[in-house]
């Protein structure tokens, strides 16, 4: 039975760019199907989901959403049962930043493209779903992994490259207290008190045990300056306090959600943190 061939998406903001890359693939690897080109990262998403491409190639830097973010909601929307693709990040970053893909095993192309690393990326990818093809015992390419999507080892290696890229930021003050606005009055909220924060659009929501309250920030923003180990992002739009969680439970599909002390809320755990709820 012939397989089908690998199927990738391109997502670049640059169009000549974008046309270089797909160019450059063509050449190197004629079986690669390219089935979209995406211009911005809330394309990638969508056109991922669709889609399901067995790789990305996603640019860092782009409008809408990075190509870590879309990554990211990607990893955390993918269905079931279908294996997540390979990544390969488009970057300018210097070599500095590019020790934190290779500690996180993710493959990246620098710009502008350079057929002699890029026909290296191929290579790797070629042999990637070769090996996923044999263990999975079939020989078609979407069956980039045997191990469930909620486990998949693309996950902690996505997970790893943003810890790695965040550590990189310079650190911000550590935050001692929450100022929120409470009509005319500002409502001191001690960080002990806190017992997650949610995003909502351009707020967040500071969730007490027995009250809420609203800033005007981001989770970006906000999480450089909290400890990380006293507060656990858990999804992209959840940050927790460790100490007010309960318990970690697992449904029948393998979705992880969270139980709190002295709180009623659940709260999902996206598969890119899963990491963080594993026996010790």
């Amino acid at each position: 039975m012939t397989s089908s061939p690998p199927r990738a998406l391109i997502a670049e903001d640059e169009p000549i760019l974008a046309a270089a890359l797909a160019h450059a693939l063509r050449r190197l690897w004629p079986e690669l199907d390219i089935v979209a080109t995406c211009a911005n990262g809330v394309e990638a998403l969508q056109q991922g989901l669709a889609l399901q491409p067995d790789i990305l190639f996603l640019d860092i830097k782009m409008p809408g959403k990075t190509g870590l973010e879309a990554a990211e909601e990607l990893a955390e929307q993918w269905p079931d049962g279908i294996a997540f693709p390979h990544i390969v990040f488009v970057t300018a970053y210097d070599e500095y930043a590019l020790a934190a893909f290779e500690h996180a095993a993710a493959d990246y192309v620098l710009k502008p493209v350079n057929e002699a690393r890029l026909g290296k990326t191929v290579e790797r990818l070629q042999q990637r779903l070769r090996d996923s093809a044999g263990t999975s015992g079939t020989a078609t390419p979407a069956a980039a992994t045997a191990v469930p999507v909620t486990a998949a080892p693309s996950d902690d290696n996505l997970a790893r490259l943003l810890a790695q890229l965040q550590a990189m930021v310079p650190p911000a003050p550590r935050l001692q207290m929450i100022r929120a606005a409470v009509g005319n009055s500002v409502r001191m909220i001690a960080l002990a008190d806190v017992v997650y924060f949610e995003a909502l659009d351009k707020y967040i929501n500071v969730v007490c045990q027995d009250s809420e309250a609203l800033i005007r920030t981001s989770l970006k923003e906000l999480l450089p300056q909290l400890d990380p180990q006293q507060f656990w992002q858990i999804h992209r739009g959840t940050i927790v306090n460790a100490s007010a969680i309960a318990t970690a439970v697992r449904d029948e599909a393998g979705k992880l959600s969270l139980t709190l002390r002295q709180h009623p809320a659940q709260l999902r755990v996206s598969p890119l943190y899963a990491h963080l709820f594993r026996q010790m």
